[in-house]
């Protein structure tokens, strides 16, 4: 799982420049698909076919997005300065001093016009990239190309550090469950999602292409264990989170118990998460044609949308385990 997360995290994959972390997981899942197909919008729709005929069986949709947050190039200045805008959630307090990777392999840092405070990280329209150009005609970017952190995977115990953990790490918990279901009475859809950062954009589309029953998606959350964080109670190495709400949507509660029900059952660590900023691909997939019962699984990160995400090994294993029972089994609903 390790070396796949490192593969993984090390992609250049930013909104809708997702090939290569696609083909990577299409090689990865291809022995254990029954069907695999890309839509229109690039995700990744990979359909493991029930093997137990029962009376319970459900279609349903598992997404992880395949993308990271990124920069676009918006202007060169006469000294061959980059000035650029967010392809994603771009925070300025996690990108000065950055280090960009634009697609054509091109390195710079991510530098600032002036200080007004100190204290302060400036705003993204006073910060620009210098690729260690001289002028407009020499800079290797033009307007229009796109860069995402560059920054190497780590490891500290059992905390994994990188770039793109959201959503890589979700991607590899799919990835490793898809491979640990020996038998299902459900019509499974394990999709890896272009453009969720912008728009949980290609989760809507494939939804509404496969219509299921069920939707999950499976996401990094933010987490309540660092000095002077916010107050939620989700934490690293706890287990995988069990969503009730975000702002962009509310679980289905018989989605919710199915979770708690099957973790508690299988005596699998989980905590309940509340998240007061964000949303994920199951608000996309709920609203799809005449509406989707819909959650989503959580994996608790810190510094979420920086260049050193930080989970927890054992909330990986956990997450796999969880899904894993859930999907094995018939579910039933009131």
């Amino acid at each position: 799982m390790k070396s796949l997360l490192k593969t993984l995290t090390e992609t250049y994959g930013p909104s809708g420049h997702e090939d290569a972390v696609r083909k990577i997981i299409q090689k990865e899942v291809k022995p254990f698909a029954d069907e695999m197909r890309v839509d229109a919008m690039g995700s990744l729709i990979v359909r493991k076919k029930p093997t137990v005929d029962v009376e319970y069986s459900k279609r349903i949709m598992l997404a992880a997005h395949m993308d990271e947050i990124g920069v676009i190039a918006s202007h060169i200045d006469k000294n061959g300065f980059v000035r650029f805008a967010s392809n994603g959630g771009v925070f300025g307090r996690y990108t000065l001093g950055a280090r960009i990777r634009f697609m054509n392999g091109v390195t710079g840092v991510v530098g600032f016009d002036k200080f007004e405070n100190m204290d302060q990280a400036p705003a993204l329209s006073k910060m620009y990239i210098d690729v260690g150009a001289t002028s407009r005609s020499d800079c290797p970017v033009k307007v229009g190309d796109f860069g995402a952190f560059e920054r190497s995977y780590m490891e500290m115990g059992n905390r994994l550090v990188a770039k793109s953990m959201d959503d890589r790490s979700g991607v590899v918990v799919l990835i490793e469950t898809l491979k640990a279901i020996k038998s299902t009475p459900h019509d499974l859809f394990f999709v890896f999602t272009t453009q969720e950062e912008v728009g949980v954009r290609g989760a809507g589309t494939a939804a509404y292409r496969i219509d299921p029953e069920i939707g999950l998606a499976v996401d990094v959350t933010a987490t309540g264990d660092t000095p002077a964080s916010s107050k939620v109670n989700m934490d690293l190495g706890k287990g995988p989170c069990v969503k009730v709400r975000d702002p962009g949507m509310l679980s289905d509660p018989r989605v919710v118990e199915w979770m708690v029900n099957t973790a508690e059952k299988a005596k699998i660590p989980y905590q309940r998460e509340v998240l007061l900023m964000g949303s994920t691909d199951a608000r996309a997939i709920q609203l799809t044609r005449s509406g989707v019962m819909a959650g989503a699984l959580s994996i608790p990160c810190r510094y979420v949308h920086s260049a050193s995400e930080m989970v927890d090994l054992d909330d990986l294993k956990n997450s796999v385990k969880l899904l894993t029972a859930m999907l094995s089994k018939p579910v039933k609903f009131n």
